[in-house]
């Protein structure tokens, strides 16, 4: 009560904020007359010499924030036509200080966005404007673009089917740039798995505007970003695991739990799976992927439905988005549940995968130096983009007074109920002539509205992940007179529905939600598409007890108020108590989401710091200027102490008790180099040690002389490469694996997250050290099959083109291990018992490989 008190003498913080960005707009206002009174060429080059004083570091951009404003909206009003409003400056003060803009729908952002953007380009380090679909991103930076240009900026669009790396390099390399979040995540993995800067197509990360930004950072931000490539499992275990699953009976053989989406098995189930996969141990070390797979049979046919979940299109699965209704094109659910699903509906399975790359867009968007968004809805979201991302919120209030209406929910006891009163709704509003937008949860329920509305003849649109390519165009028409337009959750998002004087004369846009949404945010989203611009509307819910969430959250106590009142077949309740009870419903469940997120984020952040070390030393491999051979050097010294260690030859252990014959075994096993044991003896440590170093690297400058120094270095850099992605891509394997079974030792009480970055660290450690030696016995055991260095030079850049093009399988380079020329490509020599490739039928170590081939300073 005395902070509410509190509040109403001095007001909110939020209050304070937008008193200081109010004291600025009237600076920025009294620069009206000023530059409008520029011819175009003047008002050009009066903000060009504002850029040349940021440049120069004579001006910080803080310090030419009022005239830039002052221009940018004196130019747009020439080039667009359209005049910056007070609140919309304050937006684009708000955005310019990296905090988030909350501004109604239909209050303009996308014209918002244009002052600090124009502003931070200045800075010739590029900004990004990420949108949520390719339509928004493509309109945006269309409408925009011919005020961007007038100001001397060069604008470039990143589009889901761009795939020409120049094409794309070149919207990088503009001064700002548009797209979508996808694009710009998975462009930021494919360049840290390119083979060349000249292929990498991202430039620095320096500052970016969010449009939508609790779609992007809140909502998609439970789905990592995700490269996968092929793995051996075999898919007919998923045909069985499906079968077994519809063997099951429920509750007699598993349980669901549907606020957690799981399926547990019962020792009864355990048996009856058992049974119907024929072993005696379905949880025994062989039959561990029979587990695993059954596992998500079970959840694909009892907790993932058709129609809500995903779709079946062209024959395959297709993920919906949840929050907006999209088809993820391109996305497959981890961990083997897309198969499932594929068994599940009879469709080619796909060969299940495993991460070569990936990033959650949480740590992708915190890279920014500055970070910046805007939306319609973020406030009961402020605590999670405060915490995660360190972004706050500015409400910032509408141009014009909100007039529209937002009525209490209407609540029946069944589905069926709802839905004939939703009808009768749209039949009047029709009569009238009064456009409605009715709000659907899912694909399943807008196709339950769309066969009801054609059994009563209205015309009508729907708006679903089936046909979202044309969201744009339907959703703009949805405020036309006599419009009926069914849209799942936030479908067309980015919009704007405008109304004419007569639809304005009839109350404006109805807004009718079927169903309350998990999220209050998604609710209020939906209301927002009506009343813009201080336009009349309505809003109004109607809900039943079999709804979604009320039947899991929260039905047993507006059940027991509808019995006390007589609720009769077909009436509804309406109170604001109600009302309350299915907010509170609703913030259980975005607090059970905001733990999921969190949780994906912690786990995150452990693989995100190894991400940025492998990558920034990847970049470092790329570099030409970076130098391989010193790092090379570094690591062979490393591998000679390890090759003494793994001999058992330690510094201080008595000479005479060298493993000398193991250490020559060794070296000729692992570098195919012969070494006599015998010239070792009586050499304490560290003579040995630099003996066998520099006979080592003896051998290696001996067998790279035949190449220019420039082509050497190419060599070791492009294997380092190979055996950095390699290395990598088998990590993230071992780490998915991980973090599936870490869970597991919560039962043991301990913390699963401690335990995973114990595991994770371990991991790492065993990676690096085992890279380093992987680099070095490569680059020893290989032999060139060259007449020139020429030759092999434009050999190597053959290959780096053809590798580049696989991105993600290497071409091999034209190497043979040392003592068998004959073949034309490897890099390994046979094992020591293996048939010797030479034909003589002896085992290899009794024949080429008996002493090996004596090199240099190693020759007895």
């Amino acid at each position: 009560m005395l902070q509410a008190l509190f509040g109403k003498i001095i007001g909110t913080a939020n209050d304070r904020e937008l008193k200081k960005y109010l004291k600025r707009v009237k600076n920025i206002n009294e620069l009206e007359e000023k530059y409008g009174a520029l011819d175009d060429d003047a008002l050009k080059s009066a903000f060009n010499g504002l850029k040349e004083a940021v440049l120069s570091g004579e001006k910080t951009l803080d310090d030419v924030l009022n005239d830039s404003f002052a221009i940018t909206r004196e130019a747009s009003k020439r080039v667009l036509g359209m005049r910056h409003f007070d609140v919309q400056l304050v937006g684009g003060m708000v955005l310019h200080e990296g905090k988030i803009s909350e501004m109604k729908t239909g209050e303009g952002k996308t014209l918002v966005a244009t002052l600090p953007i124009i502003l931070n380009a200045m800075e010739g380090k590029g900004v990004h404007l990420v949108t949520v679909n390719d339509y928004l991103a493509k309109r945006d930076s269309s409408e925009m673009s011919p005020l961007y240009n007038f100001l001397g900026y060069s604008v470039g669009t990143i589009l889901e089917d761009m795939h020409d790396a120049a094409e794309k390099k070149a919207a990088y390399d503009a001064d700002i740039t548009y797209g979508t979040n996808n694009e710009f995540g998975f462009d930021y993995l494919r360049d840290n798995m390119s083979y060349s800067k000249e292929n990498q197509v991202q430039r620095q990360h320096n500052f970016v505007v969010i449009d939508e930004v609790d779609s992007i950072l809140i909502d998609e931000a439970r789905t990592p970003l995700i490269i996968s490539g092929p793995t051996n499992h075999k898919m007919q275990d998923y045909i069985r695991a499906n079968s077994v699953a519809l063997g099951l009976e429920k509750e007699t053989h598993f349980t669901v739990d549907e606020k957690d989406k799981i399926v547990l098995l019962t020792e009864e189930g355990i048996t009856k799976a058992e049974e119907l996969f024929e072993v005696e141990n379905l949880y025994s070390v062989e039959n561990s992927s029979l587990s695993h797979v059954l596992d998500q049979a079970l959840k694909a046919n009892y907790v993932f439905e058709n129609d809500v979940d995903y779709v079946v299109r062209n024959n395959e699965v297709v993920i919906v988005d949840e929050f907006t209704g999209r088809l993820s094109e391109g996305r497959r659910f981890s961990e083997g549940l897309h198969q499932a699903l594929e068994a599940k509906e009879g469709v080619e399975i796909k060969e299940e995968t495993q991460t070569l790359a990936d990033i959650t867009f949480q740590n992708y968007f915190r890279m920014y130096d500055k970070l910046a968004g805007m939306t319609g809805t973020a406030e009961t979201e402020a605590t999670e983009l405060a915490q995660i991302y360190s972004l706050d919120v500015v409400s910032i209030p509408t141009n014009i007074p909100i007039a529209r209406q937002d009525l209490n929910d209407l609540i029946y006891k069944t589905e069926i109920e709802k839905f004939n009163a939703v009808i009768a709704k749209i039949k009047e509003l029709q009569a009238n002539g009064q456009p409605v937008l009715i709000g659907t949860a899912s694909i399943e329920k807008s196709e339950v509205l769309h066969q009801l509305l054609k059994q009563e003849k209205i015309p009508h649109t729907v708006l679903n992940a089936k046909n979202h390519e044309q969201e744009g165009e339907i959703i703009k028409d949805a405020g036309k007179k006599g419009a009926v337009t069914i849209a799942t959750n936030m479908a067309g998002r980015g919009v704007d529905i405008k109304v004419n004087d007569e639809v304005r004369a009839l109350g404006g846009l109805y807004i009718v939600g079927t169903e309350r949404h998990e999220n209050r945010r998604i609710d209020n989203q939906l209301r927002g598409r009506s009343g813009r611009q201080g336009d009349p509307g309505i809003t109004q819910f109607y809900l039943s007890l079999e709804d979604n969430l009320l039947r899991i959250f929260g039905s047993d106590k507006i059940k027991s108020i509808m019995e006390r009142l007589g609720v009769e077949d077909g009436e509804y309740i309406e109170s604001k108590m109600v009302t309350r009870a299915v907010e509170k419903a609703q913030k259980k469940v975005e607090n059970m989401h905001y733990e999921g997120r969190k949780h994906i984020l912690e786990y995150d952040d452990v693989a995100n710091e190894q991400r940025k070390i492998i990558y920034r030393f990847r970049n470092q491999l790329l570099d030409n200027e970076y130098d391989i051979a010193t790092k090379v050097d570094e690591i062979r010294e490393e591998y000679i102490a390890y090759i003494l260690g793994e001999a058992g030859i330690y510094d201080g252990l008595p000479e005479e008790d060298y493993n000398l014959e193991k250490l020559a075994e060794l070296l000729q096993e692992e570098i195919n180099t012969f070494v006599d044991a015998d010239s070792l003896k009586s050499l304490e440590y560290e003579k040995l040690y630099t003996h066998i170093l520099e006979g080592v690297k003896a051998s290696y400058d001996e067998k790279m002389s035949i190449l220019d120094e420039e082509t050497r270095n190419d060599v070791a850099r492009e294997l380092y490469l190979r055996e950095l992605d390699n290395a990598w891509r088998d990590h993230l394997y071992a780490m998915d694996g991980m973090k599936t079974g870490i869970r597991l030792r919560a039962y043991n009480q301990k913390d699963p997250l401690v335990e995973y970055k114990k595991e994770a660290y371990n991991l790492f450690t065993e990676l690096t050290q085992s890279l380093k030696l992987n680099v070095i016995k490569t680059l020893q055991i290989i032999q060139f099959k060259v007449d020139s260095a020429e030759e092999e030079a434009a050999r190597l850049a053959e290959e780096l083109a053809e590798r580049q093009k696989q991105q993600d399988a290497l071409a091999q380079l034209n190497l043979s291990s040392s003592g068998s020329d004959d073949e034309s490509v490897t890099s390994k020599k046979p094992a020591r018992n293996d048939p010797c490739p030479c034909g003589s039928g002896k085992k290899y170590k009794q024949c080429c490989g008996k002493s090996g081939p004596k090199k240099g300073v190693f020759a007895s």
